[in-house]
């Protein structure tokens, strides 16, 4: 036990193998897989005695492919995962793990936690995930831990995806690869990598622009990432640095009535900036053959502007001397924070036991101004601004976030394990005006909790494992939820703040039982039964009118999301043949009365009666994915993907009654093929969409102000309708990539 614990601890934490760059490949022996099972990376825990349906997607899933980020490769390859764009621009979508959502939007309910490089990237403001501030090019791996695992602390209800990037021991050498293609899709993107003796270093930059496939949606993408690092026998240390400068614009949902023309915009413009400055450090320290210190350090600095153009709501009621609002939002945030973690593999009552204590502490300040100016619609519905803008809101929030937190993994016989988890999480939100004219905002909140966990694996067979865990999680209101749950006095998100009462923390507890099995010498199977159920669950209520952002948050009891997730994978001759499905039940349990006018079942009054076993808007029921990748020869390879998803309901639509129904199910296929037409020379191509499918990703519902000759403004004629988002018609890419120098491709090589 005690050499091996040492040769682990080589592996993944000495002169050998970088676990903490990417703790799944730490350890590539034979019948090995190690899983990073806390936020801080560090030696791992081997697949057999993790007791959940942990999903792991290595770097050859993100190469070689025309996509914008992270987020299509979940869409394509997770399991149980879903994508949609509420905005219209594919940096920032809404991703659906389990019927949880990690997304850009503030007022979405955030239900996963997203780890990159241990350092927590949900935005403190509004608990937002900015996908387009991750570089795809440098990340190496990724993993999704699912259930409301206490280890990785807030937002975890339904899962964890942590991300490991690159480093010049595990990818040296350069590339350089350039693709383009349909709707002004262009892209370079850059990385070299190397070591010297006990050092080394990894740069890569992305450059990507798009004019996007519907009017006023282009993209601009400027992110740069760059690592050094050096290593002894005991010690491992890095410093990273990432950076970015993006501009996005969006083009809104639209109504049924014209989605004959998908391409148009509702209204604009609609566009967001984000500039990021990251620098996080690294180290470990081998204490003794069976302990290891780590510890994490960072400060990220985010600053995100936003417009967006709104139709006026007093329109609705009678004559109005200004038909737009613009609306700008500028959130300053800085954070900065830490973890330590300690790591023993001693042994416990004579069988082996890996037991690892940590703690963290972030704090955060987040300065939001939102300003509003009077505008009027031209012929395109261009929002024209017709004089200043003022300031409606300036806040200045505050939030510290520490978690202390426990696990421990004990055999308790040679092929059992048993997992134990706990964590205490306290965190506090203070809110302060900043212009002497709202002190209601004023207030400060704090939320604490115990969060225990606990798992059973056993592996009675090699790459055979049965599982069974439960687990609690939870997230805390954010400030802009603080600030706007008044049902009579509703917000346009991000801009209004208002004195509210408080709301709960969403408590959730989730039970999982599944496993994993060989499916002959190359193939493999996994799945899993799971149920969430959440206490005091927060959702954002439309309250309806012109402009379908506007509404408030509300504790609305308890909701559940239950279901079953299957995959598999095998290869036969020189066919890759994978396939996955996941149902999830994703519904509300306790009964409530939200206002929502434009749902066609509403009383005189607006509201609308949700009632336990109504399913929750805007999550697929059920996903299909299925891929045949076909090797041609060594250097050539071609594959076709099938994506299906379940119909879902539109926002708005709680009650599941509304007389439009869901936004329909539909499938799409999509092609790909490389080919190495010389050593380190390599030619890729996309089709996505084959044949070129018209469907949606997403529903809401709202009142339509453009029922004028060519879809124009006609305050006298407003009708509720349904608004979706249109998913890209076909488009295809081609790109042409170069690696050349290197050497040593990874740790495994080093150590061998």
């Amino acid at each position: 036990m005690r050499r091996g614990a040492a040769l682990v601890l080589a592996i993944a934490v000495g002169g050998g193998a970088h676990a903490a760059d990417n703790p799944d490949t730490a350890l590539e022996a034979p019948a090995v897989n190690v899983i990073g099972t806390t936020p801080l990376s560090g030696i791992g825990t081997p697949i057999d005695a993790v007791p959940s349906n942990v999903q792991v997607v290595p770097e050859r899933a993100l190469r070689d492919r025309t996509v914008p980020g992270v987020v299509e490769t979940f869409d394509a390859d997770g399991t149980s995962f879903a994508v949609s764009q509420p905005e219209g621009n594919p940096y920032r979508p809404d991703v659906i793990f389990r019927g949880f959502t990690a997304s850009p939007l503030l007022g979405t309910p955030q239900g996963l936690s997203v780890y990159q490089d241990g350092v927590r990237v949900n935005e403190a403001f509004g608990d937002v995930v900015n996908w387009d501030l991750i570089p795809r090019i440098a990340v190496s791996s990724m993993q999704v831990i699912p259930g409301s695992n206490p280890i990785f602390g807030l937002n975890t209800l339904g899962g964890a995806l942590a991300l490991y990037t690159k480093s010049g021991f595990n990818f040296p050498g350069s590339r350089v690869a350039a693709y383009g293609g349909a709707f002004g899709r262009r892209a370079l993107e850059l990385e070299t990598g190397g070591f010297k003796d006990d050092k080394d270093w990894y740069a890569a930059a992305n450059v990507f622009r798009e004019n996007g496939w519907r009017e006023h949606s282009q993209s601009e993408i400027n992110q740069f990432f760059g690592k050094v690092g050096a290593e002894s026998d005991r010690n491992d240390f890095d410093l990273s640095v990432a950076l970015a400068d993006n501009t996005l614009a969006g083009t809104q949902a639209l109504p049924l009535s014209m989605l004959g023309t998908p391409k148009q915009a509702y209204t604009w413009p609609d566009s967001t900036t984000n500039r990021l400055a990251m620098v996080n450090m690294r180290a470990s320290r081998v204490l003794a053959p069976e302990q290891v210190l780590a510890v994490n350090v960072y400060v990220r600095d985010l600053t995100t502007r936003n417009l967006s153009s709104n139709v006026n709501d007093a329109c609705a009621s009678g004559p109005c001397t200004f038909t737009a609002v613009n609306d700008t939002t500028t959130i300053d945030e800085l954070r900065a924070g830490g973890a330590l973690q300690y790591t023993n593999l001693t042994a416990l009552a004579g069988r082996k036991n890996q037991f690892i204590a940590g703690i963290s502490f972030d704090a955060s300040r987040a300065d939001f101004t939102g300003a509003e100016q009077e505008a009027d619609f031209d012929s395109s519905r261009q929002a024209v601004g017709i004089g200043d803008f003022r300031t409606e809101t300036q806040v200045r929030t505050r939030q510290t976030y520490t978690r202390v937190y426990a696990t421990d993994t004990f055999a308790l016989a040679e092929r059992v394990f048993l997992t134990g988890s706990l964590s205490y999480n306290t965190s506090t939100v203070s809110i302060t005006d900043q212009t002497g004219n709202q002190s209601g905002l004023d207030g400060k909140h704090t939320f604490s909790r115990w969060l225990p966990g606990a798992g059973i694996a056993w592996s009675p067979a090699p790459r055979t494992t049965y599982f069974a865990n439960a687990s609690t999680g939870m997230r805390v209101p954010t400030a802009i939820e603080l600030t706007c749950a008044d049902p009579a006095a509703p917000c346009r998100l991000p801009n209004v703040f208002l004195a509210d009462p408080p709301l709960k923390p969403v408590l959730a507890q989730t039970f999982e039982v599944g496993l994993r099995v060989p499916l002959g010498e190359r193939g493999r199977l996994a799945a899993a039964l799971f149920r969430t159920n959440l206490q005091d669950d927060i959702q954002f209520i439309s309250s309806g009118g012109a402009a379908i952002n506007a509404g408030y948050f509300q504790n609305i009891g308890r909701t559940r999301r239950q279901g079953i997730e299957v995959a598999a994978e095998t290869a036969v001759s020189r066919w890759t043949l994978t396939a996955s499905a996941s149902y999830v039940a994703a519904t509300f349990q306790s009964p409530f009365t939200v206002f929502s006018p434009n749902n066609s079942t509403a009383d005189a009054a607006g509201d609308i009666h949700v009632n336990p076993g109504d399913k929750i808007p805007g999550i697929p029921a059920a996903t299909l994915k299925l891929r045949a990748q076909y090797a041609l020869d060594a250097r050539a390879s071609v594959g076709a993907t099938v994506l299906a998803f379940a119909r879902q309901y539109a926002r708005g639509d709680e009650n599941n009654q509304d007389v439009n129904g869901p936004v329909p199910a539909y499938a799409i296929v999509n092609l790909d093929a490389q080919w190495e037409i010389a050593p380190g020379l390599q030619l890729f191509a996309n089709v996505t969409n084959l044949f070129d499918k018209r469907y949606s990703t997403f529903g809401v519902l709202g009142q339509n102000f453009f029922n004028g000759p060519g879809n124009t403004f006609d305050a006298a004629n407003v009708q509720p309708e349904q608004f979706r988002t249109p998913g890209a018609p076909i488009g295809a890419w081609v790109g042409i990539a170069w690696r050349f120098g290197g050497g040593v491709r990874n740790a495994q090589d080093r150590v061998d």
